[in-house]
């Protein structure tokens, strides 16, 4: 391992292309601690610490790794471009247009990458906006009760300004993630998650150390690790579907015929279905915040924010199961790679080429994605499991961070090992 770091420095351009990368990393990180002006943050970090790691504002704060608790300029970190990913994906099945373009190849995908990134300043707009009034609210009846804005400087202007710069941020992030995809190692948006997700991690092992003791540091620590390591194992699982490639005769030349599979991995629909069965929990806080019958406010509060429960947990894993299966059928389309396979000569042995390909990708598809759907549930509902049996506040080894950490190592990898290869050096996995 430290041999292949060794070599990836000896390379004059994959040198640069790490360097870079890293440069990148340092940039972003900078601006996560920038706040913003007029705001009082202490009172924030205070809030924050309070609410711990069930509180409504955690979940952003993962993915702006601590940004948000200073109001940092990259305080809404990339979770504006992940939703504006997500809906321009659900949006290609809906729109025809957009399912065009996507079929147009690289010139299609650039049109549907410039559309992400309107809706992903629109979002940011709106989340920054959000995000102040959410924070000047002083009745404790209302939002989150807390008044971040000294005396006299909630005003349109401030506001503005305010809700400028965290715009500006996410658009300079978002460009930042572009240039390491062009110009560095790995996937930009991806590496600059794993960022934020890992920047937190010696805070989260502070806590529990203080609040926990050496013992259940040490065992979180163990648990840690082998979940990484189950989390790696499952990660790479994937059911292979063989598929034999016919002889054939395009214009003047015979092709040859061939053998390849098709991977159909365990865990299909990846991170997605933990963020948007997290998302979809939120919103019954966001609706406690404007309604207060005390009926609802009760629920809200001993259930759906209390991750503790046996409702919430019950609730929790049911929409990760269903979600996995709701992405997986939109991510992956039986019917398009039937129709592929039946267009360039290819078919599955013993299964006929057309709709009974079809038929049968359906088939193996839902059955490997229940494991995979309730390995995510299990994941997800790993931190609750441990709060409910031991009284600590933080748990990193679980759910969104730990597949997200895992994943984009595993990737980020790949690839520098497929550079090394190209060179004649050893890779990281080998």
């Amino acid at each position: 391992m430290l041999r292949a770091f060794v070599n990836a420095f000896k390379v004059p351009d994959l040198r640069k292309k790490i360097l870079f990368t890293l440069g990148i990393i340092a940039l972003y990180r900078f601006g996560s601690h920038v706040p913003v002006p007029v705001v009082d943050i202490a009172i924030l970090k205070r809030e924050m610490e309070r609410q711990g790691a069930t509180g409504f504002l955690a979940f952003i704060d993962l993915f702006s790794g601590g940004a948000l608790t200073r109001m940092a300029v990259f305080g809404l970190g990339i979770m504006p471009y992940i939703t504006s990913s997500i809906i321009m994906q659900l949006l290609t099945v809906v729109i025809p247009k957009l399912e065009r373009w996507q079929k147009q190849g690289e010139q299609g995908i650039k049109k549907i990458n410039q559309w992400t990134r309107y809706v992903t300043v629109v979002l940011a707009l709106l989340q920054s906006t959000g995000l102040v009034f959410l924070f000047h609210s002083p009745n404790a009846q209302q939002g989150l009760g807390v008044d971040i804005f000294p005396p006299g400087t909630f005003t349109p202007p401030n506001v503005a300004l305010i809700v400028l710069i965290m715009t500006a941020g996410t658009a300079t992030i978002m460009w930042m993630g572009e240039l390491i995809t062009q110009r560095g190692i790995g996937n930009g948006m991806s590496l600059l998650i794993f960022t934020s997700v890992i920047s937190r991690l010696p805070q989260e092992g502070r806590a529990i150390f203080v609040s926990g003791g050496a013992v259940r540091f040490t065992l979180v620590l163990l648990m840690g690790l082998a979940l990484i390591v189950g989390v790696i194992f499952l990660e790479q699982g994937q059911r292979r579907i063989p598929v034999q490639y016919a002889k054939r005769i395009v214009g003047r030349r015979m092709t040859t015929g061939g053998s390849t599979y098709i991977p159909l991995k365990v865990n299909q629909a990846g991170v997605i279905p933990i963020i948007f069965a997290s998302s979809l929990l939120y919103f019954p806080t966001l609706v406690a915040s404007i309604y207060h019958a005390a009926w609802f406010q009760s629920f809200v509060n001993n259930y759906v924010n209390n991750q503790r429960s046996i409702v919430y947990m019950t609730i929790y894993g049911l929409l990760v199961v269903f979600f996995a299966y709701f992405y997986t059928a939109i991510a992956f389309n039986p019917v398009d790679t039937a129709d592929n396979l039946r267009k360039y000569g290819g078919f599955i042995p013993g299964i006929r080429p057309g709709p009974p390909t079809a038929e049968y990708l359906s088939y193996v598809l839902t059955r490997i994605t229940l494991p995979g759907s309730i390995y995510l549930a299990a994941i997800a509902l790993l931190p609750s499991l441990v709060f409910a049996f031991w009284v600590i506040q933080q748990f990193p080894f679980g759910g969104t961070s730990l597949l997200i950490t895992v994943g984009v190592a595993l990737e980020t990898m790949k690839q520098l090992e497929s550079q090394l290869l190209m060179r004649h050096y050893e890779g990281f996995l080998k």
